[in-house]
C-alpha cells in the first residue's frame, strides 16, 4: 500500500471528521465529493435591484470571419468563461465551410427516411407567452403529448405545414391591404386559441454507419466543440449516452418548443441551426437556477423532470436577467455549464445538438453539484460522475490547477467511501468477490433508486434466474435483505489499483497563461487576423 495514500485516506484533515479518525465508522457514511474551498463559481450581487432596462442584457456574441478565427484560443476561453452563460457564434458554418445541407430535411430523407422520430404535439403560442388551456392567464407548466413517426413522414408534415402557411400568407397580404388596422387590432387582442403543431425531437444520429457523412462533417469543428475529443469529459464515459456524447437532430415547424431546462448534469451544449428558418432563445445564468426551481415548485411542476416555460414577467419581477436572441441558419449556440435555457422555432428549421464537458473547474464543479443534488432528489444522473472522474484521472493530462484539485478530492472521497463500506462488510462476515471490469462495460446504477454504484456492486438474481442479475446500491440491497442474504457483493477494482491511479494522477504545468480572456465588460467580439496576431504576440512575451 502506498504510504501517501494510506495517510490521505485516514489522516487527511479536514476531509475526515474527527469522529472516525482512528476509529471504526458505524452506520451510514456520506460526505460530499466537492470541497467548498475549491469553488470557482462567480459571485453575483443579487440583493440590489437591477434596472428594468438591464434585465435583458446583450447576448455574448462572436462573429467569425475565417477558419483561423474558429480555432483561436480566444474563442474557447470566451465560450467557457463562467461570466458568459451563453454565446452565439455567427458565421461559423461559412468560416469552416460546413456543409449543413447534409442535415437538411431532403438529405435526411434520402439517407435514412425510415429512421425513428419522437413527436411532441404542442400548442403554437408567441415565444414570450405561455397561456393556460382556457386562455385566461399565463402559466409555467408546458405539457405536450408524445408519439412516434419516421423522418419521411415528419418531412411530409413539415413540407405541408410550410405550403399551408404560404397560402395563408397570401390571403393575409390581400386582406391587410384593405383591413390593415383591423387585423392589427385583432391580433393584439387575440388570446391564443392554439393551433396544434408537431415537433420532431430526439432523433438519434449516433450510428456511424447510417450517418457517416453527417458525423464526418462535424469533425471540421474546433476540438472543444466536437462530439468526441480528449479534452471532453463525456468522451471518457466509456459508452454512448444518447444525445450527450452523440448527436441528436430536431425537425421543427414555427412554434416548436424545447421547454426550460439545464442540461443533464449541467454539462455544456452545442447547438447548430441548419435552417432555413430562425430559432429564438432565452437563457438565464446558473446562479439563478434555484430561484427558477422555486417558481416551478410554486406552479406545481418538477424543475428537474417536468416540462415548464417561464413567464418572463415573473423572472423580471424577481430581478432575474434573461438573455434573449435569434439564432439564424449557420449560427452555433454554445450553452455554458449550468445555463437555464428554453427555445422556440420562429420558422421551419432543423437543429443538431450534443453535449460536451470541457475539463475546466467550472464545468466539473457544476457537474458534481448536480450529481449530488440529483441523488437528494432521487433523479438519475445521466452522466456517472464517479466513474468518469476515475477514467479522466487514468487517461487525461489535466492542466487546470483547480480542476485537478477538485478531481483529486473526488477520488479521495471515493476511496474513503469504498474503504469504509468494505471494512463494514468484512466486519459483518460478508464475502466480497472480485470481478474485474471488461472493456466497454457500462457504469452501473441502482435498479431501485438510480444512484450511481461504483466498484462495490450489490447483485441479486431476479425471479431465481441465474441469467438475470440486477445491481443495487447498499441501501436498497439492505431494504430487500437487512443482512444481505441472497445478495452477492462484487468488487470491480482492487483498492490498491485505485490508490495507484490516485498517486499517478498529477497536474501538467504549461507555460501558456490563461490570461488571454476578452475583458469582462465586452459582450460582442469580432475575431480577425489582427486579433490573432495580437494573441500570438502576447503569447510570445510569456514564453
Amino acid at each position: 500500500m502506498s504510504l501517501n495514500v494510506f495517510f490521505c485516506l485516514f489522516f487527511f484533515p479536514p476531509s475526515i471528521p474527527q469522529c472516525f479518525r482512528g476509529a471504526r465508522v458505524r452506520g451510514k457514511f456520506k460526505e460530499s465529493y466537492l470541497h467548498p474551498a475549491f469553488s470557482v463559481k462567480p459571485i453575483l450581487n443579487m440583493e440590489h435591484p437591477i434596472p428594468r432596462e438591464k434585465l435583458n442584457p446583450p447576448t455574448p456574441s462572436i462573429y467569425l470571419e475565417s477558419k483561423r478565427d474558429a480555432f483561436s484560443p480566444v474563442l474557447l476561453q470566451f465560450c467557457t468563461d463562467p461570466k458568459n452563460p451563453i454565446t452565439v457564434i455567427r458565421g461559423l458554418a461559412g468560416s469552416l465551410r460546413l456543409n449543413l445541407g447534409l442535415f437538411s430535411t431532403k438529405s435526411l430523407v434520402e439517407a435514412n427516411g425510415d429512421h425513428a422520430v419522437e413527436v411532441r404535439t404542442q400548442v403554437q403560442q408567441p415565444a414570450d407567452e405561455n397561456w393556460d388551456p382556457n386562455g385566461m392567464g399565463q402559466i409555467w407548466p408546458c405539457e405536450s403529448s408524445r408519439s412516434h413517426t419516421t423522418i419521411s413522414k415528419y418531412a411530409q408534415y413539415q413540407a405541408s405545414s410550410f405550403q399551408e402557411s404560404l397560402q395563408v400568407g397570401l390571403t393575409f397580404m390581400f386582406l391587410r391591404s384593405v383591413l390593415n388596422y383591423a387585423l392589427h387590432y385583432a391580433s393584439s387582442e387575440q388570446k391564443p386559441g392554439g393551433k396544434i403543431i408537431k415537433f420532431g425531437t430526439n432523433i438519434d444520429l449516433s450510428d456511424p454507419k447510417r450517418w457517416k457523412p453527417q458525423l464526418q462533417e462535424l469533425q471540421k469543428l474546433p476540438a472543444f466543440m466536437r462530439v468526441s475529443s480528449s479534452g471532453n469529459m463525456l468522451s471518457h464515459v466509456g459508452h454512448t449516452i444518447l444525445g450527450m456524447n452523440s448527436v441528436q437532430l430536431y425537425m421543427k415547424v414555427p412554434g416548436s418548443r424545447t421547454p426550460g431546462h439545464q442540461e443533464n448534469n449541467n454539462f455544456c451544449s452545442v447547438n447548430i441551426n441548419i435552417g432555413p428558418g430562425d430559432c429564438e432563445w432565452f437563457a438565464v445564468h446558473d446562479d439563478y437556477w434555484q430561484a427558477i426551481s422555486d417558481f416551478c415548485e410554486k406552479h406545481g411542476v418538477d424543475y428537474l423532470t417536468g416540462s415548464w416555460w417561464p413567464v418572463l414577467e415573473d423572472l423580471y419581477c424577481s430581478n432575474i436577467p434573461v438573455y434573449r436572441f435569434i439564432q439564424r441558419p449557420g449560427d452555433l449556440v454554445w450553452i455554458n455549464a449550468g445555463t437555464v435555457h428554453w427555445v422556440q422555432a420562429v420558422g421551419w428549421c432543423n437543429n443538431i445538438a450534443w453535449n460536451v464537458g470541457p475539463l475546466n473547474a467550472y464545468q466539473y464543479q457544476l457537474a458534481m453539484e448536480r450529481f449530488e443534488w440529483n441523488e437528494v432528489k432521487k433523479v438519475k444522473s445521466i452522466v456517472p460522475m464517479i466513474h468518469v472522474s476515475w477514467n479522466v484521472a487514468r487517461t487525461v493530462k489535466i492542466t487546470d490547477p483547480t480542476a485537478y484539485k477538485m478531481i483529486k478530492h473526488c477520488l479521495l472521497q471515493s476511496m474513503k467511501h469504498i474503504q469504509i463500506l468494505r471494512d463494514q462488510l468484512v466486519a459483518e462476515g460478508k464475502k466480497i468477490s472480485y470481478q474485474s471490469r471488461v472493456k466497454d462495460e457500462p457504469a452501473y446504477y441502482c435498479n431501485e433508486c438510480d444512484v450511481e454504484v461504483f466498484n462495490l456492486l450489490f447483485v441479486t438474481s431476479e425471479n431465481g434466474s441465474k441469467k438475470m442479475y440486477v445491481v443495487h446500491c447498499e441501501d436498497c440491497a439492505r431494504e430487500r435483505s437487512p443482512n444481505l442474504s441472497n445478495v452477492v457483493v462484487l468488487e470491480q477494482y482492487r483498492i490498491e489499483d485505485l490508490m495507484n491511479i490516485y498517486d499517478s494522477f498529477s497536474l501538467v504545468r504549461t507555460h501558456a497563461s490563461t490570461g488571454i480572456l476578452t475583458p469582462a465588460h465586452t459582450h460582442t467580439i469580432c475575431l480577425s487576423y489582427l486579433d490573432l496576431q495580437q494573441t500570438y504576440n502576447f503569447l510570445v512575451t510569456l514564453l
